[in-house]
């Protein structure tokens, strides 16, 4: 009988659910159980925030199975038998962390915190799971996770610190027992109590001792939360787990999970639509995003005869429902007991696995449901295709039947598979004597990403006296139809050649041939696509004559065989602190980051209030039209759904622009402007609920034409005004009279924030009028008044919280105001409490990102290099509204020219207005984009005279005393210092001249590198808006309250709060606290932006101070000997203030771009990197082998935090260079809408050796303790790599014959462009082929 009851354990308690929703995922429940440290970042797997650790028994190997998965898609009905632990079952701040919670919060790798509890989790599962993993396992095991904020330097460092190292007596030892050594300790003898926080002895209790055999130890390291939780990791009770029959059914949908095969036939054939499930990463994401409606799943987890990998004399048979993680272990293991020979198709096999998506998707994802879903870019298929499998189904009527692999793939996501039959197993040949495989994949990203191009390439060959002669031939290819292919004609027509040179010209052409891909094919990248399909056979060719005939390939050639590798990553961190000033200069780890690591930190979508409605978005499905209708008559009848507000129900203004108030509407009426604008919104019980209803709203339009692009913007002169600019000197006779002048364009794509947590708004209605709202803002005044503007209610009736925030970036500056507003108009009219969280598409497709730019230029210098004159355009994509694109250019207008000297610059910015959504503020806020024009410009400079680059810097670096283009002189100017130190201690020379060895050596790999200048301006250069409060409460027991102007982000300005009110009152850090920003405590506070946040708010937390301090100094004098407890009492009962305001206003800042007067910045802050890449020239794959980086930040207020901001601030700015890719359609949608087709970079993008150095002895007058901001002037140094990747190319065109002559590479430099600007005859030909059709 079946049973519908799910029994499993969550942190060591039985739960047992019936009746359970289908569709709920572990994520939901968790959360809705109050579970809130597991977190939602994206709902598609893909970033890693949502990991949970599951655990089972396995009876056949009578192990207890760890592994992580991602809770937003794993459902709660395939929980049954399992031990679910979350990040609360780890360690607290009450209790006790767990090791590896403490180690990354002592790392300083949790910065936001939003991503923390899934890296903690995930590699708590996989060090459960691995006890004895290396460097590299661990690094590999994070691929399924994302962080925005770290630059994953630190992270990395702590997960390393568990990794067994291989001492010189071969013993494996722990991290944590070198450690001991290395602080001049033994390592813990047997029986020792060990700490489990720190793996060191302690006397935390007996059952922590060291034991190398107790399953839950980890040489002395405890990794049982029972130790925290008094529950054990993994009940007894479910070793005898009864594993039954299960049935639940849900409003939409029925749960089936049978347990005998038969029992699975007999439901497919009498429910021949249903949809088989074992790990939801296909299925989920379909029901989430493409919104299929899939009434009936059939989840055949627990059939054994689905779950068996065996071998046999001729191959390998593999169940269909083995997990992709299990099916690697059983490779490898087979690769290191059987022949090699054997199990070459074992190992092209593994090379895709390592690739495949992320640790918790491998963990979770089925094999057969991979080839079953039939993805034309599949990673295995290919594989598969080429090793010629044999697919077994079977159904109830007609039993067995074996179908090859080449058959079974018939259109796109259709396979030969009847509605009633069940693919069972999957058959993989075992390769012969003198036969050779291997597999092949391209995509934007290495770590967790889709292919763009996949192969699997086998032949068999006979040896004939000195030849070798082909027997048999298969590939099998991935992008490049609607389904997975194989190569007919080429295989058939290639037998009985000689695998030799003269094979190549032929199987080029028969690939053509057999590999066809129209201009306008799906996925676009034509040339790029085309190109990869021989170069896979190239390198393929290359790697099996290596073998068989050694030394037949010449020694440049073999660059094209191996794969690109990685070392181990290691970073170095060098910096000054001053005992005198202590706590500041010092260190300190993040305040929060305890709390973070431990899943206790507090975000916006965490808070819950009583009867809290949820709402969600309609959005436009047109980018630029007339709404003739809006009918949501059909939407109010759905599930759960309490309204629907469009524009006409706001209750007060319909405007909510954050500069031109009237810019925006917070939902249009008569036109939209572009595609997803959100037009109303639905408030149902349940987020789910509200998103499902707001598909059913009905929208009637009348289409107007639409423009996208910058291109566009200009032919049709669609700018906002004012059209802006800069003019110093007379340019016009500077180019005229100058010895040379180049032009040229150079433009930049856009980027999106992707920061961990959405946009999230809760609003509470209070008494009468008044509103609490609590967001994930950057920028509370301003939105209390734009609130206070769509109520039509007065300022102080709205008081806007901000706790912290999963990430900003200049994405919370204004974009969060939307959100907040639909939030609180709706809790205003229905006067209940209502949440608005927006889903990662939603987000991405609503909140804007980083503005494309183009500049157009032309420079004038003499024959020695100096710069003479600089007449320059740019424009930017601002999207539908002006938001804060007119300061983002102003900014742009003041970068020009990075850190060099030009005695006359006309520098014009145009606001191009498009129908794409609203582009804001970013990290660099429009600097980044001008500064990258200005050094391409800066190296075609360089390519005309023939002069080193570095010549031509040093010749117009500024001197001291020499003005700006808007007649600022730059003070502390650094940057002749900083340029000599980061040549110096990169080595640049020696490298450079080992990096030419290397390309000389090597034609299909090539290295780069590049050094890279940056000057940023300090201040908002809107003058009113540099100026901060603060409120400091000193209490009778000593400790202190600080509530100040700025918002917390993960930047660590908090920390940095604490440590200056620490020093002013001589206390330690820990008798400081900041709770939240709140508009009541601090008013009128301008946005947490323009990285100046610690001068201005650090310098009204020192004035408040100061303020109490005065109050104090009286009896200081009278008791010299008291402590600060005992002085706070004293004055006290004495009755003194000991509460204080502090504000502080930047002075001197201000210009007017009307008459170009006044001083736009404070101070500057200088920095240099330099990098180093390995370009693979046949796919346009690269990684950096190296990132220098020396910063000039004054005195730092905290090292540790400003060394995390500049690593996080270049990976950034590395993604935006080279990586992150936005697509839009013709008709305004935009494709890029999660972590599926976006890619920001993972753990395995960041530099392999990443080295950060903050200046010596620059100490700065103009802000707080001699200190500089750092959040935004690090990340346009990112852009060094991009540079370097350019340098690799440029070796590779000189090998393919090209003329050593400037070439312009875009940015983003993804892989696609790096192949094609390295161009070769390969490249050449498809373009020849294209040009003559």
């Amino acid at each position: 009988a079946q049973a519908s009851t799910l029994l499993f354990y969550l942190n060591g308690k039985r739960i047992e659910l019936r009746n359970v929703e289908p569709q709920t995922s572990l994520l939901q429940y968790l959360r809705n159980e109050g579970l809130t440290g597991s977190k939602l970042g994206c709902g598609e797997g893909g970033c890693g925030a949502c990991t949970v650790m599951l655990s089972h028994y396995s009876p056949d190997s009578e192990k207890i199975i760890h592994r992580a998965v991602n809770g937003c898609l794993f459902p709660l009905a395939a929980v049954d038998g399992f031990a679910v632990t979350t990040i609360e079952g780890l360690g607290n701040t009450r209790d006790g962390l767990n090791a590896v919670q403490e180690r990354i919060a002592n790392s300083h790798g949790s910065q936001c915190g939003f991503c923390t509890p899934g890296i903690v989790m995930a590699l708590y599962a996989f060090l459960r799971t691995n006890p004895k993993a290396t460097k590299e396992d661990i690094e590999h095991s994070l691929d399924g996770n994302l962080c925005r904020c770290t630059g994953y330097r630190p992270i990395l460092d702590a997960a390393k610190s568990f990794a067994y190292e291989e001492a010189e007596n071969a013993e494996k030892v722990s991290y944590a027992a070198a450690e001991l050594v290395q602080d001049g300790q033994q390592p813990p003898a047997e029986g020792t109590s060990i700490c489990p926080s720190t793996g060191k002895p302690c006397e935390c209790g007996a059952q922590n001792k060291r034991s190398d055999s107790a399953p839950n130890h980890r040489n002395g390291i405890c990794f049982d939360p029972s130790t925290i939780t008094s529950h054990l990791i993994f009940p007894p009770s479910l070793k005898k787990h009864e594993i039954k029959p299960l049935v639940f059914r849900g409003e939409k949908v029925i749960w089936y999970r049978p347990v005998t095969l038969n029992a699975l036939l007999e439901l497919k054939k009498e429910n021949k639509d249903a949809k088989l499930v074992i790990g939801n990463t296909e299925i989920g994401i379909e029901r989430k995003f493409k919104h299929s409606d899939i009434p009936i799943i059939i989840a055949p987890t627990h059939i054994p005869e689905l779950k068996k990998m065996y071998t046999t004399d001729d191959g390998i048979h593999v169940g269909s429902s083995v997990t992709i993680s299990d099916l690697q272990e059983y490779l490898q293991n087979l690769t290191n007991t059987l022949p090699k020979h054997q199990t070459e198709s074992c190992t092209a096999l593994l090379h895709q696995i390592r690739w495949f998506a992320g640790t918790q998707i491998r963990n979770a994802a089925a094999f057969g449901g991979n080839i079953c879903t039939a993805s034309p870019i599949s990673d295995l298929n290919p594989v598969l295709v080429a090793a010629k499998a044999v697919l077994t189904v079977q159904s109830l009527d007609r039993g067995e039947q074996k179908i090859p692999i080449r058959e079974f793939f018939i259109r796109y996501r259709v396979v030969k598979l009847e509605k009633d039959e069940v693919l069972t197993s999957v058959f993989i040949p075992f390769t012969r004597e003198n036969e050779y495989f291997h597999a092949y994949k391209q995509a934007r990203r290495r770590d967790d990403d889709i292919a763009i191009v996949t192969t699997g390439i086998r032949v068999h060959l006979e040896p004939t006296g000195d030849d070798f002669i082909i027997k048999e031939l298969a590939f099998g290819y991935g992008g490049m139809a609607p389904i997975t292919v194989f190569c007919k004609t080429a295989e058939e027509k290639l037998v009985g050649k000689k695998w030799d040179e003269d094979l190549l010209p032929l199987a080029y052409d028969l690939l053509r041939t057999d590999l066809p891909l129209k201009d306008d094919a799906p996925g676009g990248m034509i040339l790029f696509r085309r190109t990869l399909t021989i170069t896979f056979f190239y390198k393929f060719f290359l790697r099996v004559l290596n073998q068989i005939a050694p030394g037949r390939v010449s020694d440049s050639l073999l660059s094209a065989i191996p794969d690109l590798h990685r070392e181990i990553s290691s970073g170095s961190q060098t910096y000054q602190t001053n005992d005198e000033s202590s706590p500041v200069t010092f260190p300190v780890v993040h305040a929060a980051a305890h709390k973070q690591v431990s899943g206790e930190a507090i975000y916006t979508d965490d808070v819950t209030a009583n009867n809290t409605l949820h709402g969600a978005f309609v959005l436009s499905s047109r980018a630029h039209a007339k709404i003739i209708s809006i009918d949501a008559s059909v939407a109010l009848k759905a599930r759960g759904v309490v309204a629907f507000f469009s524009g006409k129900d706001v209750p007060g203004k319909n405007e909510m622009g954050p500069v031109v108030i009237s810019d925006e509407p917070v939902f249009p009426v008569d036109i939209v402007t572009a595609m997803s604008q959100p037009i109303g919104v639905i408030i149902a019980d349940t987020q789910e609920n509200a998103c499902e209803a707001a598909l059913l709203v009905v929208i009637e339009y009348e289409d107007l034409p639409v423009n996208i692009t910058i291109q566009g913007a200009i032919e049709k002169k669609s700018y906002y005004q004012p059209v802006i600019g800069i003019v110093d000197g007379d340019v016009s006779n500077a180019l005229a009279t100058c010895d040379h002048v180049i032009s040229g364009e150079m433009q930049s794509g856009a980027q999106d924030h992707f920061y961990l947590e959405p946009h999230s708004s809760i609003v509470i209605p209070g008494e009468g009028k008044e509103i609490e709202v609590i967001c994930s803002s950057q920028n509370p005044s301003k939105t209390q008044s734009i609130v206070s503007h769509v109520l039509d209610i007065p300022n102080y009736q709205v008081v806007v919280k901000v706790k912290r925030m999963g990430g900003g970036f200049g994405g919370k500056e204004t974009r969060s105001i939307q959100t907040t507003c639909a939030a609180a108009m709706s809790a205003y009219l229905l006067r209940k409490p209502v949440k608005i969280t927006l889903d990662r598409d939603v987000d991405m497709a609503t909140t804007g990102m980083r503005h494309p730019f183009l500049g157009r230029y032309k420079v004038g210098f003499n024959n020695d290099g100096s710069l003479q004159a600089l007449d320059i355009d740019l424009y930017s994509n601002a999207g539908n509204s002006m938001d804060l694109s007119v300061s983002v250019m102003e900014r742009a207008l003041f970068h020009v020219d990075n850190c060099y000297k030009i005695p006359n610059v006309r520098a014009t910015g145009y606001c191009c207005r498009t129908n794409i959504t609203s582009n804001t503020a970013f990290r660099g806020f429009g600097g980044p984009q001008s500064m990258l024009i200005c050094e391409t410009w800066m190296e075609q400079i360089s390519k005309k005279l023939g002069k080193s680059i570095h010549e031509l810097r040093r010749m117009n670096f500024y001197k001291e005393g020499e003005p700006t283009h808007y007649k600022q002189i730059p003070s502390d100017n650094h940057i002749d210092r900083l340029y000599n130190e980061i040549l110096s201690s990169s080595q640049f020379e020696e490298r450079s001249e080992q990096v030419k060895q290397f390309n000389a050596a090597n034609r299909w790999k090539k290295r780069g590198i590049y050094v890279l200048p940056t000057k940023f301006g300090m201040s908002f250069t809107v003058k009113f808006l540099n100026q901060a409060g603060a409120l400091v409460h000193v209490y009778t027991d000593g400790s202190v309250l600080v509530t100040h102007s700025g918002t917390e982000m993960g930047q660590g300005l908090h920390t940095k709060m604490l440590q200056v009110a620490a020093r002013a009152f001589g206390i330690p850090v820990e008798k400081v606290h900041i709770s939240e920003t709140s508009t009541d405590k601090v008013p009128n506070t301008s946005p947490t932006a323009a990285s100046v946040q610690s001068d201005l708010n650090g310098m009204a937390v020192l004035n408040a101070c100061e303020k109490i301090l005065e109050r104090l100094a009286p009896f200081r004098a009278e008791r010299p000997d008291h402590s600060w407890d005992e002085l706070v009492k004293a004055a006290y009962f004495e009755r003194i203030d000991l509460s204080a305001h502090g504000f502080y206003a930047t002075p001197n800042v201000g210009y007017n771009f009307a008459n170009g007067t006044g001083t736009p910045f404070n101070y500057f802050v200088w920095g240099a990197s330099c990098s180093e890449v390995e370009v693979d020239v046949l796919s346009g794959d690269y990684y950096v082998r190296r990132t220098d980086i020396v910063m000039d930040l004054g005195e730092s207020l905290n090292p540790a935090i400003d060394i995390g901001q500049i690593e996080g601030a270049f990976v950034q700015g590395l993604g935006w260079c080279t990586l992150e890719e936005i697509v839009w359609f013709d008709n305004g949608h935009q494709f890029t809408r999660g972590p599926g087709a976006y890619k920001i970079p993972s753990c395995n993008d960041v530099p392999v050796d990443f080295r950060v150095t903050l200046l010596k002895d620059s100490a700065n007058k103009k802000a707080i303790h001699s200190s500089k901001g750092v959040g935004e002037p690090p990340f346009f140094l990112g852009a060094s790599v991009l540079f370097a990747i350019k340098e690799a190319c440029r070796s590779a065109r000189l090998d393919a014959g090209l003329p050593d002559e400037f070439f312009v590479l875009q940015a983003p430099a993804t892989s696609e462009r790096i192949r094609v600007a390295c161009s070769d005859t390969f490249t050449q030909h498809f373009q020849k082929k294209s040009e003559d059709q």
